[in-house]
């Protein structure tokens, strides 16, 4: 029975906790927050996800936390719909898809499932690596394990400690987001199932999507390639209050919502390129290893396919180095296509200029015209290659 530390709570590392967990190893989960973080946005059951999750055996508690959801519609800074693309749009492999819960979710499904197969340490995370012997944060105290993998996130603090500093990994895409739940007032406009967009000039973002029934879920999207320290707060706020002073729509309302939110987090769009994912006995899984960003739109399918493929190849081969030669010949096709995106994902994200707005939202809708949503039916989302798991 072999001994693991999972850094990090998220969709990759509890996944592979209950895996390996069912497995018969001894799990050990290392989480910096103090409990599971919540907040987030709708993550996508389509493909993959859905397969991945079958086979764990939760994707029926997945379908019964649904988000319902209409589509998604641009709009201007008077309201009035631009654009929109129902969930039935492209065969129903549009933009939103009908089959989308909560991030947060997803995170308590897998994490329940998990503590019951894995020791979880929260509050906690590794200060230093020496091989595989980890000293944890909270106490000092210092274990030795047959295997350590980092699941923490794009800013992994195992990557840093194993492979080396994330400047030497990251590649900013040039753009932030700020993201959070607002809790529905008396006043609060409703979405009606339609997830919002706002393009302001600038490459200024403003969305509201539907959440739990009386919360929506909010973004701000606008340039920046760094930020103040994720501690401080107040900076981060008066940043995005100075960035969108001038924006229309419900802004206004949503900044001054940011400023209580329990779950409130902003980061850049960034992907994360290594030549290898494993050293030693340590693995990077997820956003550690190959993040390609939120605008891929294929993070959590990635960090479960990835999680699924890692567990397969650990236990189907007694030596690591095999198990990882085979975990990175899996994932590796995968992840450099999902990083590709398609051309011009970043600019459509976010166009600059008002002409960029009125064509964005013109193509929205002829894409959606007869012919021309035809021939991209199958194109809406890139063709990756799927790994077969290997038997456990």
């Amino acid at each position: 029975m072999a001994r693991v530390l999972i850094v990090g709570a998220g969709i990759g590392g509890d996944s592979l906790a209950l895996l390996l967990g069912r497995a018969g190893w001894d799990v050990t989960v290392a989480e910096i927050a103090p409990s599971l973080r919540t907040g987030g946005q709708t993550v996508d059951l389509r493909g993959d996800s859905r397969d991945v999750l079958e086979r764990m055996g939760l994707l029926e508690t997945c379908l019964e936390r649904l988000v319902p959801q209409r589509g998604a519609a641009w709009i201007d800074a008077a309201g009035h719909p631009q654009a929109e693309m129902p969930v039935s749009a492209f065969d129903g492999q549009g933009l939103v898809s009908s089959h989308e819960l909560l991030r947060s979710d997803l995170s308590r499904i897998l994490n329940d499932a998990a503590a019951r197969h894995a020791t979880y340490r929260f509050a906690d995370t590794v200060t230093a690596l020496t091989g595989t012997r980890a000293t944890f944060r909270s106490d000092g105290a210092t274990e030795d394990f047959d295997l350590v993998v980092g699941a923490d996130g794009a800013h992994s603090r195992v990557r840093t400690l194993a492979f080396g500093p994330e400047a030497d990994y990251r590649k900013p895409l040039g753009l932030a987001h700020a993201w959070f739940t607002l809790v529905e007032q008396p006043t609060t406009p409703a979405l009606d199932g339609w997830f919002l967009i706002h393009h302001a000039p600038g490459s200024r973002v403003v969305e509201a999507r539907p959440g739990h029934p009386g919360e929506q879920e909010i973004g701000f999207t606008f340039p920046a390639a760094n930020l103040p320290p994720r501690s401080d707060r107040q900076a981060q706020l008066t940043l995005l209050d100075t960035v969108f002073t001038d924006v229309g729509w419900r802004t206004r309302e949503l900044l001054t919502a940011a400023r209580t939110a329990p779950d409130f987090a902003f980061d850049t769009y960034d992907q994360i390129l290594m030549p290898h994912w494993t050293h030693g006995n340590v693995a990077l899984l997820g956003d550690s290893a190959w993040c390609a960003s939120p605008l891929s739109g294929l993070g959590t399918a990635l960090a479960l396919q990835g999680a699924e493929s890692l567990a397969a190849a650990l236990l189907t081969h007694a030596d690591p180095a095999a198990a990882f030669a085979e975990y990175e010949s899996q994932m590796r096709p995968r992840v450099t296509t999902a990083q590709k995106m398609f051309p011009g994902r970043v600019k459509a994200a976010a166009p600059r200029t008002p002409l960029g707005i009125r064509t964005n939202a013109l193509v929205m809708r002829l894409v959606q015209t007869p012919p021309v949503a035809a021939a991209l039916t199958h194109l809406m989302r890139p063709e990756i290659p799927t790994p077969t798991p290997q038997p456990s």
